[in-house]
Order: structure tokens, then sequence, then C-alpha cells
């Protein structure tokens, strides 16, 4: 046989066998996707109800001078720690010094009036023993020792007056704390009466809450509360409800205290802050929590899928469910599911009904 034609038949065999090998069946491998799930638990009644507040320290005063006059120093700024009994501010105490002393002469000129009055209800006394007196001369002379008596304890009490207001003239911490507020300076003209300083007592903390009065009826002293705060991130404190006003304020909300219980040390007065109450509804239909990303929203209000894992079949079963509400980044579902149910809880959007799946490893 030729070379040229040995070849050819070869060739020819190879393609035979290629084509032959294209026509074996291609097997297709079904990936089975792996699901997170929760199981669900117990049912639930309650709900959360947030509201927004500021820090306050539970003691927390406005400074004012009791008497007015002009400002001859100031011994402190804001952000300043400060002790109880400790000088804040002093007015000038000229004006004040010049009343005692002012006082304190008319007192004196009242006593010798007393002195000169006794001096003569004795002459006019004597007198009369004598019986060379008259009667009415006696009585004026009573009657005008007794007004000098009086004269006395008025010019007393205008004295102790006098001495007060210069007390006064020096303002004081009430308490141990920091300024958070000030508002005058050295040589100014204060007022009495005027604000001058805002102090924050050392020690505990409150958030300050103004509740709805469609959610008022839902709280109560001593519950407990949690609050979170924007500027420290990830930190959350306990509290419980110390105050609740009896008359609604600010578009028909009630004011409310939360007394903080062991707050983060960078919580400060002034913050932002978010109160979170637990409440039992019970007027609420009893639901189950579930994620928020388990549900599968549906085009009706409050009502969404979930998908059931079903571990005989290793499958999943949508079911429609019904959710009242939030709570937590959770939904009340009360409709759809039991007790026992495992649902997966991530990738929702991927599954379908009947889909073959496995638990993912925990």
């Amino acid at each position: 046989m030729p070379k040229q034609t040995l070849g050819r038949l070869v060739w020819l065999l190879c393609l035979a066998f290629a084509l032959m090998g294209c026509k074996e069946k291609i097997e297709i491998v079904e990936e089975i996707r792996a699901i997170k799930t929760v199981t669900v638990s117990e049912q639930v009644t309650e709900r959360i109800l947030k509201f927004s507040g500021l820090v306050a320290a539970v003691d927390s005063s406005d400074l004012s001078f009791q008497v007015g006059g002009q400002v001859a120093s100031v011994s402190v700024d804001i952000g300043d720690q400060v002790k109880k009994g400790q000088v804040l501010a002093v007015l000038d105490p000229e004006p004040y010094q010049l009343d005692v002393d002012k006082a304190a002469a008319q007192l004196g000129k009242a006593r010798e009036q007393v002195n000169e009055s006794k001096s003569q209800l004795d002459r006019q006394q004597r007198i009369y023993d004598q019986g060379a007196g008259v009667k009415s001369h006696l009585e004026a002379a009573a009657y005008n020792l007794k007004a000098a008596e009086n004269e006395v304890k008025i010019q007393v009490a205008r004295l102790e007056l006098a001495r007060r207001n210069l007390r006064k003239t020096s303002l004081f911490s009430p308490y141990y704390g920091t300024i958070a507020w000030r508002s005058m300076e050295p040589n100014e003209e204060v007022q009495a009466g005027q604000k001058v300083f805002e102090i924050n007592a050392k020690g505990k903390m409150e958030v300050h809450v103004a509740v709805p009065e469609n959610a008022i009826d839902y709280i109560y002293i001593d519950d407990a509360v949690t609050v979170t705060f924007p500027t420290v991130p990830g930190e959350s404190t306990q509290g419980r409800i110390s105050d609740i006003g009896s008359a609604a304020i600010e578009a028909n909300a009630f004011p409310v205290k939360v007394a903080l219980v062991g707050p983060n040390r960078k919580v400060k007065p002034g913050m932002s802050a978010e109160a979170r109450f637990s409440v039992q509804d019970e007027d609420r239909k009893a639901g189950f929590k579930l994620p928020l990303q388990a549900i599968l929203p549906a085009a009706e209000a409050n009502q969404g899928y979930v998908f059931v894992y079903d571990p005989r079949a290793s499958t999943v079963k949508k079911n429609r469910v019904r959710y009242s509400g939030l709570t937590q980044a959770k939904v009340i579902v009360t409709d759809g599911v039991a007790v026992g149910d495992i649902i997966a809880v991530a990738g929702v959007s991927f599954l379908a009904d009947g889909l073959h799946v496995k638990l993912m490893k925990q």
C-alpha cells in the first residue's frame, strides 16, 4: 500500500474517534446552595419605642447673683472643675459696704434716741409721782420710748439686710461639679437674678426625652431602658425611668427622665442620646422575632415571605407571613411560622420554593 494512502487512512481513523468522543453525554452537576438559618423560638408581645433626648446631670443649676452690680472678678471658666463653696465670681463690694456703714450709723442713732426717750419718760414719771405732772405728758413720753425701741428693731433689720447684700457680692459653688456655661466678664454690669453660670454636679446623669401622648401609658417608673449615644458608637448604657411628667408640654409630649446606671466615662451632659423603651402591649397580637433580612418583601403592607427549611428533604418551602412591627432590627411575625421552624436568614432573594439547599456550617 502506498505511503500516501496509508497516511490518509490513519487521519480518517483519528477523525472518526474524535467525532465519537464529541457525541458522549455531558453530565450536569447541580450546585447546592448553603444557607444560614435561625430556629423560631418563643412568642413575644413586647415592642420597642425609641425617642431622642439629651444627657443632663441629675443635679444641675443655673447660678446668678442675688444682688446686682459691676463684676470685679471671675475665677472660673467653662469646663473647670469646682469644689463646693468655692468662689466663682465677685461683684464690686464698695457700694454694699457703704450701705452697711450707713445702716450701722442709723442703728447707733436709733439707740441714742432710745436712751433719750428713757430719760424723758423717767423725768415725766417723777414729776407725775410728785403730783405736779400731767398724765398726757407721761403717756406721750411712754409712746416716744416705744417708738424709739421699734426704730431700733427696724435699723437692726436694715443693717442685717445690708450685711447680707454685702455677702451676696460673692458667688459660691453649691456643690462639686463642672462649669457648663458662663456669660459674664469682669467690669460688666449684671442684674440680680441674671443667669451667669450653669453648673453640673459630678456623678449621676440622666437623659431627658419627650414621650408622645399615644405612648405615655405604656411606660412606668423604674422600667428598664437601653440608651445609646451617636457620638459614642458601639456603646450602650442601661437606665431606669426616674420621673414621668404629669402634664404634656410641646407637641403634646410628656417630659420623661431616664436615670443612667454606670454610664461610659465618655458620656457628658448635653450629648444627644436615643432611649429605647421595651414595653408590653396587651392589645398587640403575639408573634415571633425574626431577623429583618429573613423577610422577602411582598406587595401588600406588613406582609412578606420566608423560606422554611425541611431537614428531611433538604429543601426550602416559601411561606407567606404577616408581621406587625419592628423591634431591635427584628420583625414580629404574627402569622406564617411556628415554634421550631428553621428559617433562612440570608440571601433569601436567591431562594425559590422547593430548592435543594444545605445548612451552612456554623
